[in-house]
């Protein structure tokens, strides 16, 4: 295993246009895999109705809390692990491994007490005009959280490989996941093939099955191919030190990420103050910008790793490169995202069975917050740069902002006007604040870090 650690890893010695396409574009392809299953259950279940489509919708904020949780935690687990690679501390490589799979089964056990204890009332708060979205939402939900070893499994595992550069392998996994959650959705939703007909709750099981069968995959990818880690808990006790280590990259991620639940459901009840439908604009809109945003994710998984391996190796001019070949991609994905929400919105909104007022709403709802887009390439890439060199809490900072102290408070005062057309603008706003904050943190970490970084080509 020493060659390994004496053997330049190829995140510090490939051409970084080639490093970052070759690490990106696999888990790209699979976060886009992953989107159209998040749409494709989605479209599945407004087959079923319309308060199906909205209780699914509803469920989000929980949904992103969950993987706020693991997402987060792998971030940590990604930029510690991969710094400590390039640091060719194996000593500390392997703790960060074993430590982040602890976290990731106390993480798990969590989620079980939300299912059990908690699912009922976060949908008898929701205030919905129909007792069937509240009925539909409780079983869905119940059963997403109940069984999110499979989700945890599957995110911290996948993180172990692409920490070492293995993201073809990730990117099996999570595809893996993907197509079996596609395949299992109408067959248990519609009772096909002599399944019974189990509705949403249907589209439940189908999701966890998917992730349960990912993480397996990816415990066994590991176990098999992934020797830069090695993982034994023969004796293992958790390390209060590299925990810390590991929140003090991820906790911000996690922060970030849950302020996004946070958001998702105070703007849930500013639009149900308008009508259940304008609800589930929001929900069809985050599945939608789904397919754009993940693949932008998928980027960063590959390129979190990078900055942080050249970080650790002291190599700024590759790791600068890479930061603005990021949003250089960023940018070509979310302009053609932004073309697509304003030109055809009429035709992705089709998708969902709309008519009436969920396609009069959704058109306008689409072309207005489809003008953030390119904005938010360049700020997602920025947050993600601070992660990996350290200064997480700069990207929780913007995340707080953009979306509590700028986002919500202007839907909400848009939203006394009446006029639902408004409450839609809350989000381009936010993401204008959301651009300056990065640019002024950018300064800020350029002035206490990356220019105190050697540059040892």
């Amino acid at each position: 295993m020493s060659d390994f650690y004496n053997e330049e890893n190829k995140m510090g010695t490939m051409p970084m246009n080639k490093l970052l396409l070759s690490m990106s574009i696999p888990m790209m392809a699979s976060m886009l895999v992953q989107s159209l299953y998040n749409i494709v259950d989605s479209i599945f279940v407004a087959k079923l109705s319309e308060d199906a489509l909205t209780a699914v919708s509803l469920a989000f904020p929980v949904q992103v809390l969950c993987m706020a949780v693991g997402g987060g935690t792998g971030v940590g687990i990604n930029a510690v692990l991969s710094k400590a690679l390039g640091e060719k501390n194996k000593e500390a490589v392997n703790k960060s491994a074993t430590n982040g799979i602890f976290l990731m089964i106390l993480s798990s056990l969590l989620f079980v007490f939300v299912g059990i204890f908690l699912v009922k009332p976060f949908y008898y708060m929701q205030g919905t005009e129909s007792p069937a979205i509240t009925e539909y939402g409780i079983q869905y939900l119940t059963i997403v959280c109940c069984c999110s070893i499979g989700i945890f499994t599957q995110v911290t595992f996948e993180r172990l490989l692409q920490s070492t550069g293995k993201t073809v392998l990730s990117m099996i996994t999570q595809a893996t996941g993907a197509v079996i959650n596609l395949i299992l959705d109408p067959i248990m939703i519609f009772g096909l093939l002599g399944f019974p007909k189990l509705g949403v709750a249907g589209a439940a099981l189908a999701t966890v099955i998917g992730q349960v069968c990912a993480g397996c995959l990816a415990v066994f990818l590991n176990y098999k191919f992934n020797k830069e880690i090695y993982i034994s808990f023969r004796g293992f006790k958790p390390d209060g030190k590299m925990i810390l280590k590991i929140y003090s990259v991820g906790f911000p991620s996690i922060i970030m990420q849950a302020i996004g639940s946070i958001m998702n459901y105070l703007m849930n009840q500013i639009l149900l103050s308008f009508a259940d439908t304008a609800a589930t604009v929001f929900g069809v809109y985050y599945k939608l910008q789904s397919f754009f945003f993940m693949p932008v994710f998928g980027l960063n998984n590959g390129l979190v790793p990078i900055i942080a391996y050249n970080f650790g190796a002291g190599k700024r001019s590759r790791m600068m490169k890479a930061i603005k070949l990021g949003i250089l991609y960023a940018e070509i994905i979310f302009i053609i995202g932004m073309l697509c929400f304003i030109l055809i919105p009429d035709k992705l909104l089709l998708l969902f069975n709309a008519e009436g007022d969920l396609m009069e709403m959704g058109q306008v709802a689409l072309r207005i917050i489809g003008v953030h887009f390119p904005i938010a390439a360049y700020c997602i890439i920025l947050s993600s740069s601070f992660q990996a060199l350290g200064h997480g809490f700069y990207s929780m900072w913007v995340s707080i902002a953009r979306q509590l102290a700028v986002l919500i408070p202007v839907a909400y005062l848009f939203s006394l006007t009446g006029q639902l057309s408004l409450v839609w603008w809350a989000f381009p706003i936010a993401e204008v604040a959301s651009m300056i904050m990065c640019t002024l943190f950018m300064i800020l970490v350029h002035k206490k870090t990356i220019r105190h970084i050697p540059d040892n080509v």
